[in-house]
């Protein structure tokens, strides 16, 4: 574009008569404008194909009309003040459609360096994250999710580098030039109370240099802390909606054993389509009625269809169904929390077993707990509760999401507790294993994670955390993994049912997943680490040696297989308009798939057969 002031000032007051510029400083608009350039396209022409190389522009409608095309298809139509190549320019990832134009087209097109200084800041990046996450549900429904998609990646594999890391009494000046030599946004500070800070660019600037702090002094002078953060396993979508959710720019990804894995940056998942948890968590959110949100768990099946369609990982499919129950649990819990008049005292509700661990199926059913704080009347505060437990479970029974049928379930009185009571009944676990239902209890309980009423922490699961002091109890945790073994035999190397409705079929929950959970949770309480996901358990046993890292890798791949083919059995089974389960016909998958099940089942045979040679009287201690 000419430099002409006329043409200049046209520029920037369109701009600012659309989002995200007409909240921009007039200065910060100016510049984009500036830098505009007059795009002329006739109707027809692709301005980018899909899955073209980043885009190095951003583009605005002047006049005229864009098509969004996916597959052939057109998703949206885009008018005069609409962005878009945002996100590819963004994130730098391929086109994920292709813009043509609807009919003759007049766009500016803005080069990338003045593009992000008006789309980094916090009301740009703002816009552009909310833009993608409240485009309309027909787009959200037409567009397929890549595995590349970083809505569904966990946040680990989007983390960019390692860390730098210092101590709270580093100089400042010292801590920015490592950050300097890395090319890093961020410092993050190690307090040394388990407890973490953080410093940005962002606080170098305000706090700093516009502050006056000097050169010398320490970081914890600078720093914000404590830090939030957040874990490897987490998904990139979640952990975007919590980073805008809270004003975060930066988020510390930590492992399950407590080391810093990374730093997340906004700009590593803000270019995300974030499509079918989104969307629907939105419609729950929005929903005023029982009624209202039963529709809307209606569409979780299908989402889980239409993910496994799109190539998305099964495990973050199950991780995507867990989010997606969490928000129907905290909503019933507003909803019961309301009509109950007032909360009778601060409590947290407990998601427990593959729901804690976000390693939810269709098939599955919802375990869950209540534990409440403080020091107040106990028998009339667990009524209360109970009450609320009660109404919560029934909802999500309308849902379509059933309770655990063995009673661990907040609608059961004995699953209602003062935190202080659970945290009493842990220990007496760990005292004494041997108990009634000790290893069932302590093996439900140390899953528990917090959905509704805590924010950090998981104040019932940590209460196992002494376990690894207690040999006795880490024995018979180790002895109830082997108390499910894998369906191996003679007979085509596999096991089937013999009798009743799943004749000929295999149970691959209770002859795959559960001895692989069941190992995970002993080796990983072993390293010290309750509430997790059945992979990061795996991560910390062989980090810790409380598991063969070699044992460790082989059930972590069993388990993504056999977890894999649960999923898609499943997934057929709702095609077909069937209830979905856990019994698989071997002869419906290929030899090949049914050699690397035969392998997977006698994989894991094979290292309980070894642990089980551990166990004997004589053999060595284990850890």
């Amino acid at each position: 574009m000419s430099g002409a002031p006329a043409a200049l000032l046209d520029v920037t007051r369109f701009l600012r008569e659309h989002p995200p510029f007409d909240a921009l400083g007039r200065e910060t608009v100016e510049r984009v404008a500036a830098a505009a350039e007059i795009e002329a396209h006739p109707a027809g022409t692709t301005i980018f194909a899909e899955g073209a190389d980043p885009v190095e522009h951003l583009r605005v409608v002047r006049s005229g009309a864009v098509e969004i095309v996916h597959d052939g298809r057109t998703l949206d139509l885009l008018g005069e003040g609409e962005l878009f190549g945002h996100s590819s320019m963004l994130s730098g990832l391929p086109t994920g459609f292709e813009a043509r134009a609807a009919e003759d087209t007049v766009c500016y097109r803005i080069e990338a360096a003045a593009a992000r200084e008006a789309l980094s800041g916090q009301s740009g990046l703002r816009f552009v994250a909310r833009s993608l996450l409240e485009a309309s549900a027909e787009l959200a429904g037409a567009l397929s999710a890549p595995a590349s998609d970083p809505a569904y990646q966990p946040v680990g594999a989007l983390v960019r580098g390692r860390a730098v890391i210092c101590g709270p009494e580093t100089p400042i000046r010292e801590a920015a030039q490592r950050m300097a030599a890395v090319d890093a946004t961020s410092v993050v500070v190690d307090r040394g109370d388990g407890s973490l800070g953080i410093l940005t660019n962002h606080d170098l600037r305000t706090r700093v240099v516009a502050g006056g702090l000097p050169g010398d002094a320490p970081v914890s002078a600078a720093m914000s802390a404590p830090a939030y953060t957040c874990r490897p396993d987490q998904l990139g979508g979640e952990v975007l909606l919590e980073m805008l959710d809270r004003g975060f720019r930066h988020l510390p990804v930590v492992s399950a054993t407590g080391a810093i894995l990374g730093v997340l940056e906004d700009l590593d998942v803000v270019a995300a389509q974030i499509r079918s948890s989104v969307f629907l968590r939105q419609r729950i959110a929005r929903s005023r009625t029982v009624e209202e949100l039963a529709a809307a768990a209606r569409e979780i099946p299908a989402g889980a269809v239409s993910m496994l369609d799109a190539r998305v990982a099964p495990a973050n499919i199950m991780a995507v169904r867990a989010v997606v129950v969490d928000a129907l649990t905290r909503r019933l819990l507003e909803f019961a929390v309301r009509d109950a008049g007032e909360s009778p005292a601060p409590f947290a509700w407990l998601a427990l077993g593959s729901q804690a661990r976000r390693e939810t199926t269709p098939s599955a059913d919802v375990d869950s707990a209540i534990a409440w704080f403080g020091d107040i009347a106990e028998t009339e505060v667990r009524a209360a509760l109970h009450a609320i437990g009660r109404t919560v479970v029934a909802g999500l029974e309308r849902c379509g999401l059933v309770p655990d049928p063995h009673g661990a379930s907040a609608s059961n009185l004995l699953f209602v507790r003062s935190v202080d009571s659970w945290q009493r009944a842990a220990r007496s676990w760990i005292a004494d294993p041997t108990q009634e239902q000790a290893l069932i209890l302590v093996s439900v309980l140390v899953d528990s994670r917090p959905v509704w009423g805590v924010h950090t922490g998981t104040p019932v699961s940590d209460a196992f955390r002494p376990a690894p002091e207690n040999p006795a109890l880490l024995r018979l945790l180790a002895r109830f993994a082997l108390s499910q073994r894998p369906p191996t035999g003679f007979f085509r190397g596999l096991v089937v049912e013999h009798t009743g409705e799943h004749r000929g079929r295999l149970d691959l929950k209770h002859g795959g997943i559960i001895p692989i959970v069941d190992l995970a949770r002993w080796a990983g309480m072993a390293a010290g680490v309750t509430s997790a996901s059945t992979t990061a358990r795996l991560h910390a046993a062989a980090e810790a040696g409380t598991l063969p890292a070699g044992d460790a890798h082989t059930l972590e791949d069993a388990f993504e297989l056999i977890g894999g083919l649960r999923l898609r059995h499943q997934v057929e089974q709702l095609r077909e308009g069937e209830a979905p389960d856990d019994y698989l016909d071997p002869t419906r998958l290929s030899g090949l798939t049914r050699s690397h099940l035969r392998e997977a089942f006698r994989a894991i045979a094979a290292i309980q057969k070894r642990i089980a040679a551990e166990l004997r009287p004589g053999a060595a201690v284990m850890p």
